[in-house]
């Protein structure tokens, strides 16, 4: 299987390059950010996005940050760090392995303040490649739990992107794709292109392409079709934050998929890790929604606008697809039925 090289620390620690996925899929280019601000915008700006490599890229960054400021004293080395976190943390609300990334190294460094700042800032490289190891065997597992919910000749619909671009390793959505290739199951993929920002079709199909699985690319509305056709057995999306109650925040669009499915009886799943479960949230209603540039929808890809730059528009990044609505949450801890409220807990319970 061929990828590409998604986010990667520097030998010297000093410095984060990513692979620009806003340049995708007709330009393979690599960006190496150190700074606080730019590294903000990478966020910002989707040119590393993802859940979970979010949450890698961001342990990175503050390990660049940390290297970076080694000249500080022990007391303002510390409030620095703590500051240019929740700096980082602004740059985008939705997705909790940001938050929760930047929590775990925030801990590190209190938990070895007492250390000489370079070595405090070391540890903080050490824990940063640990979330990465961490996230790179969390999407084997999902993988392998995910897989067993394939059969041979499966038409498998997939929303957004939650392939190893946005996961650094195998992906979330895509992992028991990658799996069922492995073992030799044929399977076809439904990419919807996933509108305003086309991360279905700009990369997904890209890299399932790549890879050698064969893949169609549908506009959005076209799910209904090939799903009243008989061409979808199962419909697997990743997950921005689930809630206590199993609903969850996905890419715009992802609930009108799960609605689809459960009209055509079709089993619907959405598979991240464990850490995108937040059981502080009680339910969707208490996922804060990212709202994004309206002329993403207006002007971004055309050469003139498409809406009249007077008439207003509406721009949410995600969605909240109600519990009601799930098959299953498949987690690298396993395969996790309802009732979310019960099994979600259960799931934590000896940690």
């Amino acid at each position: 299987m061929q990828k590409l090289n998604v986010v990667r620390l520097a030998d010297d620690a000093r410095s984060v390059t990513i692979l620009d996925q806003t340049r995708l899929p007709n330009h393979e280019e690599y960006l190496t950010l150190k700074e606080p601000q730019e590294l903000w915008q990478a966020i910002k700006s989707l040119q590393v996005r993802g859940a979970p490599a979010i949450g890698v890229f961001a342990a990175y960054a503050m390990a660049v940050l940390a290297e970076n400021e080694t000249d500080l004293g022990p007391a303002e080395f510390l409030t620095t760090f703590n500051e240019q976190a929740d700096y980082l943390n602004t740059s985008r609300p939705t997705a909790v392995n940001l938050s929760w990334a930047l929590q775990r190294m925030k801990k590190t460094a209190a938990a070895h303040q007492d250390l000489p700042v370079p070595e405090l800032a070391q540890c903080l490289v050490e824990e940063a490649r640990a979330i990465d190891a961490e996230n790179r065997e969390m999407c084997r597992k999902i993988g392998e739990y995910g897989v067993t919910l394939i059969h041979e000749g499966d038409g498998i619909l997939t929303h957004c992107n939650a392939g190893y671009l946005a996961c650094v390793d195998y992906g979330t959505a895509t992992a028991p794709m990658y799996m069922a290739q492995e073992k030799g199951l044929h399977i076809h993929v439904w990419s919807d292109e996933t509108r305003p920002l086309l991360q279905g079709a700009r990369l997904t199909s890209y890299e399932l392409y790549k890879a050698g699985i064969p893949v169609t690319s549908i506009c959005d509305n076209m799910a209904s079709i090939v799903m009243k056709q008989g061409k979808i057995q199962c419909v697997m999306v990743g997950c921005d934050r689930i809630a206590a109650n199993g609903d969850f925040a996905n890419k715009i669009g992802t609930s009108g998929v799960a609605i689809l499915a459960e009209h055509y009886g079709i089993p619907f799943y959405t598979l991240g890790p464990s850490s995108t479960i937040d059981l502080s949230t009680p339910s969707g209603d208490d996922i804060r929604i990212e709202m994004r540039d309206p002329e993403e929808i207006g002007s971004m890809w055309y050469k003139e606008p498409m809406i009249l730059p007077e008439i207003e528009k509406f721009n949410p990044a995600f969605d909240v697809t109600d519990h009601s609505l799930l098959t299953a949450i498949v987690t690298e801890k396993g395969i996790v039925y309802p009732p979310f409220d019960v099994n979600l807990k259960k799931l934590f319970a000896n940690q």
